[in-house]
C-alpha cells in the first residue's frame, strides 16, 4: 500500500471521508512525513476559508444590520396616539384651587385621544375635557361622554395635544354646569 492521493487527503482533511474509510490511512499519516506535511496544509487552507467565509458571512449580517438601522432612523417615530389614564385612585377636588399634592400623570404630545378611567362616585354623561395651564388658563379642549364599561366608568374624547408645549398642566374634568375637577398632569 503506497502513499495516498491528494484528493484522497483532502477527503480525510475535510471529513467528506468517513473515519471508517480513513481509518486505513491514519497509520501510514502517522509515519510518512511527506503526507503528513501535505495533509497539514490542507487543513489549514480549509480553515482559511471557512474562517474567510464566516468573516464574509459576518460582514454581511452587519452591513445588513446597518442598512436596516439607518433606515429605520429615517422612518417616522410613531408613537402611540392613545393615552390611558386611570383616575381612580387620584383624589378628587373640585372648584378653581389647585390640585392636591399627587404625582403627576404623563401625557405625550402625540396624543390624539383620551381614554379616561374616571373617579368612583363620577356619574355617567357629557363632560367637558381640557388641558388647564396651572394657571387656570384652557389650553386643548374637548368633550365626551362617560358610559360604563365592565364595572368602570369610562370617558373616551377626541383630543389634539399636539399643539400644547411640554410642562406641568391640570387635566380638568367637568360634567356640564358644574365647575372643574383636577388632575395634575405632565405633557411631555
Amino acid at each position: 500500500m503506497g502513499c495516498p492521493g491528494s484528493a484522497t487527503l483532502e477527503g480525510i482533511a475535510s471529513h467528506k471521508i468517513p473515519l471508517s474509510e480513513a481509518e486505513r490511512w491514519l497509520d501510514h499519516l502517522g509515519s510518512c512525513s511527506p503526507c503528513f506535511q501535505e495533509f497539514t496544509a490542507i487543513r489549514q487552507r480549509l480553515r482559511s476559508r471557512r474562517r474567510l467565509r464566516w468573516g464574509g458571512g459576518l460582514a454581511i449580517v452587519f452591513a445588513v444590520l446597518a442598512l436596516w438601522f439607518a433606515f429605520r432612523s429615517k422612518q417616522p417615530v410613531v408613537r402611540n396616539e392613545v393615552a390611558i389614564l386611570d383616575l381612580r385612585g387620584q383624589s378628587v377636588e373640585r372648584g378653581e384651587q389647585n390640585p392636591p399634592d399627587q404625582a403627576p400623570l404623563k401625557i405625550g404630545r402625540s396624543t390624539r385621544r383620551l381614554v379616561l378611567y374616571l373617579p368612583i362616585g363620577s356619574k355617567e354623561g357629557s363632560y367637558d375635557v381640557a388641558m388647564l395651564s396651572e394657571t387656570g388658563g384652557e389650553g386643548a379642549q374637548t368633550s365626551g361622554i362617560a358610559q360604563i364599561e365592565n364595572h368602570v366608568l369610562v370617558l373616551r374624547a377626541d383630543i389634539d395635544l399636539a399643539g400644547v408645549p411640554p410642562g406641568s398642566y391640570v387635566l380638568g374634568l367637568r360634567q356640564r354646569g358644574l365647575k372643574w375637577t383636577r388632575f395634575p398632569v405632565r405633557v411631555l
